[in-house]
């Protein structure tokens, strides 16, 4: 069995470096992806960090649309301001709203075998929380 990381695809990566270097390229896509989405400019995203404590500039955020200057600390408020998750952030999932992992999105992962499907909202008999539709629930309102 080899230690070597699997691509979702099937495909053999070279190494975890490679992996990584994927998913900076994808973090920065999905910066600039999802800002657009959002009809948002630089400027104005830069002012929405600025209401959460991040101090930053258009020229900053345009680096790190095109690869530069990843700070990973700043990822958490950067989710915020442009109203998405972490994990659709670094590529884990193609839904900007879920928390939750695409298992096809994780190197040598394969999803869980099937079970009984559970009642809409009910895993494994507990009820989860409802989430705010506006927001991913850790953040809060961005206000």
């Amino acid at each position: 069995m080899s230690a070597e990381p699997v691509a979702p695809a099937g495909r053999r990566l070279v190494s975890y470096e490679e992996l990584g270097a994927r998913r900076h390229h994808l973090i920065s896509e999905r910066l600039r992806e999802r800002r657009r989405d959002l009809g948002l400019t630089q400027k104005e995203v830069v002012a929405r960090l600025r209401r959460i404590g991040v101090s930053t500039t258009a020229k900053a955020l345009s680096a790190l649309e095109h690869g530069a200057g990843l700070d990973v600390a700043k990822l958490p408020e950067i989710a915020r301001a442009l109203e998405c998750s972490l994990t659709y952030l670094v590529g884990l999932t193609d839904d900007p709203r879920s928390w939750e992992p695409d298992f096809e999105h994780w190197p040598g992962r394969r999803a869980p075998a099937s079970r009984p499907h559970a009642r809409d909202g009910d895993h494994e008999g507990r009820r989860r929380p409802p989430r705010p539709a506006a927001c991913p629930p850790i953040l809060g309102p961005l206000g």
